[in-house]
């Protein structure tokens, strides 16, 4: 065992511990607000599944890397090896899915109701529970290739013709068809990041005009309800921000996965470490915005005075 993996060892289990804390902490209030019948709003919907898809991201992607960094190597067998990595694509899809609805639904809430979003704007809550069961569902079928191609290191299959990804291997393609079935899985990736920063340009675009328009009308005061729904925003805009970045710098390990004859180990870690920073942070950033204590008590107020739970965020 190298110093180096060692140092990737400690780092996966750090992001690792991190990220399920952090994702559990986010998520056990609304799993008491489930069991004491609050109905939430569409934007929580969304963040639950968000939630639920980093955390299996993290365990599918930190456990096996903090095992093979602390020496363990080839412990996973063929079953094992597909498990993990399809659970874990289907995990990273849904949080990419889980991101653009929510930078699409707070785009459609904060459009001014003259605007050719106002329709939308009762329409969208109703649909978002079906929108979030097509997102798992399109991911699902869309990594089923992963059950076909992926093995495990000590598998049978003739070793010329495996690629090795650390603790598990698939078989290899010729180099273009193997770049050509990584630019056709990543489609999807790429449409939803492209919607995702349209959206999220067109809520700066709208947060700059209500900016504008409120100075002008109430004399740089801003109404209490504008700075929540401002802030609830502002959230979401840095939880896209983070999000695409940390995509675009995991995407580019990924094409050196895919171009690569065998790729180092070095390149595998990299990939590893960015694709698990963004499912790790996310929920450190929405609880430093809205911490856990403050929604369920405001959860529960709510439910003493109305029947349904309405909130800013």
């Amino acid at each position: 065992m190298s110093s180096k993996d060692l140092t990737f060892g400690v780092i996966f289990l750090l992001l690792t511990t991190v990220g399920v804390l952090g994702n559990f902490s986010f998520l056990s209030p609304y799993i008491f607000l489930y069991f004491t019948k609050c109905r939430l709003q569409s934007t929580d919907l969304i963040l639950k599944h968000l939630t639920v898809a980093n955390s299996l991201s993290i365990l599918c992607k930190g456990i096996p890397k903090t095992m093979a960094g602390f020496g363990w190597k080839n412990f996973l067998n063929d079953v094992g090896c597909k498990f993990i990595l399809y659970v874990h694509r289907v995990g990273r899809g849904v949080s990419f899915g889980s991101t653009c609805l929510l930078s699409m639904f707070q785009a459609i809430t904060i459009s001014p109701r003259s605007s050719r979003w106002a329709e939308l704007q009762v329409k969208a809550p109703k649909y978002m529970g079906f929108s979030m069961f097509l997102c798992w569902i399109l991911h699902m079928l869309l990594n089923t290739d992963i059950v076909m191609s992926v093995t495990s290191n000590w598998s049978n299959y003739n070793i010329t013709k495996k690629k090795f990804y650390g603790y598990c291997s698939s078989v290899r393609h010729d180099q273009h068809i193997g770049l050509l079935h990584s630019l056709w899985l990543a489609l999807p990736d790429v449409v939803t990041l492209g919607l995702m920063l349209w959206f999220s340009g067109s809520v700066v675009f709208i947060l700059y005009k209500h900016k504008q328009r409120v100075q002008h009308i109430h004399k740089n005061k801003i109404s209490p309800s504008a700075s929540a729904e401002t802030k609830a925003t502002q959230t979401i805009l840095v939880l896209v921000s983070t999000f695409v970045s940390f995509s675009i710098l995991s995407s580019i390990f990924q094409v050196f996965i895919a171009v690569f004859y065998q790729p180092t180990s070095w390149i595998l870690d990299m990939d590893a470490l960015f694709s698990m920073c963004f499912p790790t942070v996310s929920p450190l950033i929405l609880m430093s915005c809205d911490s856990s204590l403050s929604r369920l008590c405001f959860a529960l107020i709510k439910k003493t005075k109305t029947p349904h739970l309405i909130r800013n965020t």
